[in-house]
């Protein structure tokens, strides 16, 4: 089709779609109920011509002009329509005659741009009280709302990660080629109330599931339900895969009195927001109710443990908010006389400026925590904390750093801290490849030094996803 042919299908449809409310009042609905009908009979022409067969070329009865410009505009455009489609026909169908003219060129993309633009119409006409029924004799085309679903839709999203890192270190060098960790991630919606996600890792040969869990929205008080195997929310950052973290690895204080990879559990989590508002803010509740994998808090036990978690965000301008949590876990293992108890606060400030959102933003994290625990009758009191500051300073580059001090959560006493500077090219949200320097230092084993190199790259519709 010409350009100048698709210059007016495309107005028309524009016009279209900016039609005013007021064209499906009364006075108006005679003339739109015709405008339809000689759409869907101009739509019905088309599938028959697609079809192979030769429709009817008679020039559609078409209301008179009324003055009004969108209107009459409208009806501009249905008579172009028709004209090209009655052409086109005489084109593909003039085959059929005794004496056969010369090849007809290839008009298959200006059909299908006819079916859009004749489609548009009908979509736009619709915004009518009622459509009459065609009288033309053609069948109406049939409805899409009641079509089977495409088995394609069927398919979960299927996403993947992957972490790599070249590792230098102090002394004996070891293991300086590493590859992390592998994930993908299955996600579907299952029906308008439930959506599924599973996520498998493979790390050092072994196949595990990271998460696997359903979950319901919109219930009532604003309820959402999880079931299954999930991150637990602890802090800022627990609920980050390790793909998606400022730096390559979880804070030392997850490590120390979580888990090496931070908490995940499988039960059920509800989550929902307060119907008040402190000072303007939003605040959000957790309670879940899981067996958590953590040896430092619940041994090798498999016993019910509770997570209770505040959250409370400010926007303060357009450009910075601020969040406050307070977390709470428990639980207790029988076999090993344990009874842990941890008790943790976070507070976040970002800023990101609208008009530069992708190319500028700050963020500062510091999170405190307190494990109080019971063994045999021994009871310790531990901390740990860490301090973290993140810079985009271009749409490519991000400065980070986090500096890290814990206890030893229990036993005796051994206090260990890390700083980890860090440089990271943004290539896309498909990759990035980072830089990051650690120094670590540990009462009783010494100091440590490392130089990494990351490379993370995705693929799928869902990448290195935050919470």
């Amino acid at each position: 089709m010409s350009a100048r042919v698709r210059t007016v299908i495309l107005l028309a449809i524009w016009w279209l779609g900016g039609a005013s409310p007021a064209a499906a009042q009364v006075p108006e609905s005679a003339r739109a109920d015709s405008v339809a009908a000689v759409l869907h009979r101009l739509t019905a022409r088309i599938d028959s011509l697609e079809s192979g067969q030769c429709p009817d070329t008679s020039r559609l009865p078409l209301p008179a002009p009324s003055g009004n410009a969108r209107a009459d505009s409208l009806l501009a455009v249905t008579a172009e329509l028709d004209r090209r489609l009655r052409a086109l026909r005489d084109q593909r169908c003039a085959a059929a005659a005794p004496t056969p003219p010369p090849a007809p060129t290839d008009t298959t993309d200006e059909l299908a741009a006819l079916r859009a633009a004749a489609a548009g119409a009908a979509g736009g006409a619709a915004a009518a009280p009622s459509t009459p029924a065609d009288t033309s004799g053609a069948p109406p085309p049939a409805p899409e709302a009641h079509a089977p679903r495409n088995a394609s839709a069927l398919n979960p999203e299927i996403s993947a990660t992957g972490d790599i890192r070249l590792v230098a270190r102090d002394g004996h060098q070891h293991d300086n080629g590493v590859a992390r960790e592998f994930e993908v991630g299955l996600q579907s919606t299952l029906d308008p109330y439930s959506t599924a996600k599973i996520f498998l890792s493979f790390e050092n040969d072994q196949v595990g599931v990271e998460e696997g869990y359903l979950y319901w929205t919109g219930l009532p008080g604003r309820l959402r339900v999880d079931v299954g195997k999930f991150r637990q929310q602890v802090g800022d950052l627990n609920r980050w895969h390790l793909h998606a973290l400022p730096e390559t690895e979880y804070p030392l204080v997850y490590q120390r009195f979580l888990a090496p990879e931070g908490l995940s559990g499988v039960g059920v989590s509800l989550y929902t927001t307060l119907p008040v508002s402190l000072l303007g803010g939003t605040h959000e509740v957790w309670v879940q109710g899981t067996t958590a994998e953590s040896e430092t808090l619940f041994g090798d036990g498999h016993e019910p443990s509770l997570l209770l978690r505040l959250q409370n965000f400010w926007q303060l301008n357009r450009s910075t908010y601020g969040q406050i949590g307070i977390t709470g876990v428990g639980g207790n293992d029988q076999d090993s006389d344990l009874r842990s108890r941890l008790a943790g606060l976070d507070f976040r400030l970002t800023w990101r400026p609208p008009e530069a959102g992708t190319r500028r933003e700050v963020t500062f994290r510091a999170e405190g925590y307190r494990l109080h625990a019971t063994e045999a009758g021994i009871t310790t009191d531990r901390y740990g904390t860490f301090l973290d500051l993140t810079a985009r300073l271009s749409r490519r580059w991000i400065a980070a750093t986090r500096y890290d001090w814990v206890e030893a959560p229990r036993g005796a006493d051994d206090t260990e801290w890390r700083i980890t500077p860090s440089l990271t090219w943004w290539q896309s949200e498909f990759v990035y490849l980072r830089m990051e320097g650690e120094h670590r230092d540990r009462e009783l084993e010494g100091t440590q030094n490392l130089l990494t190199l990351q490379a993370v790259f995705a693929m799928g519709p869902h990448k290195h996803e935050t919470y």
